[in-house]
C-alpha cells in the first residue's frame, strides 16, 4: 500500500512538472507592465503565448539614459527556456526553466556571469521580476515591482 501511494505521488509530481513545461504556464506574464520609481521608469510588455513562444520587450529610462532588452520564452525539446538579448545582443543568453508554481517561474543558468537566476511572480495586478547572481564575488539581486499599465 505504501509503495502504491509513493508511486502515485511520484507520478503526480512528474505529470505536474511536465504540464508546467507548456508555454501556457508563462501566460500570467502577458500584458503591459510599468515600474516608476525615483530612479526612473521601466516597462515590460509581454505578448500572450502564441504557438510555443512568448515575446517581450523591456525598456528603461534612468535620467537621460535609455536601455532595452528583447525577451522570449520558448519551448524547445519539451522544456521552457527564457532567452534574454540585452540591447538586442545576439545570440541571446539562455536560462532553462528550473522551477515553477502557480503564477511563478524561475529560470536558471549557473554558467552565466550575472544574473544566474531570473524569477517572475505575479500577485494580482503586480508582477515581480527579480534577477540574482554573483557580482564582484558578492551575492547580488535586483527587483522590479511592475504594475499593470492602463
Amino acid at each position: 500500500m505504501t509503495a502504491r501511494l509513493l508511486l502515485t505521488a511520484a507520478t503526480t509530481l512528474l505529470c505536474t512538472f511536465a504540464q508546467a513545461q507548456d508555454i501556457a504556464a508563462a501566460g500570467f506574464l502577458a500584458g503591459n507592465w510599468v515600474e516608476k520609481t525615483e530612479r526612473g521608469e521601466t516597462q515590460e510588455m509581454w505578448a500572450a503565448p502564441r504557438g510555443d513562444m512568448m515575446a517581450a520587450v523591456n525598456s528603461s529610462l534612468r535620467g537621460t539614459r535609455a536601455g532595452f532588452e528583447f525577451l522570449r520564452i520558448v519551448k524547445r525539446d519539451g522544456k521552457l527556456i527564457y532567452l534574454a538579448s540585452p540591447g538586442g545582443r545576439t545570440p541571446p543568453t539562455e536560462f532553462p526553466l528550473k522551477e515553477n508554481g502557480e503564477n511563478r517561474l524561475v529560470f536558471e543558468n549557473p554558467t552565466h556571469d550575472f544574473p544566474t537566476r531570473i524569477l517572475y511572480t505575479r500577485d494580482g495586478d503586480t508582477l515581480i521580476a527579480r534577477i540574482e547572481g554573483t557580482m564582484g564575488g558578492k551575492e547580488r539581486a535586483m527587483e522590479w515591482r511592475f504594475k499593470r499599465a492602463s
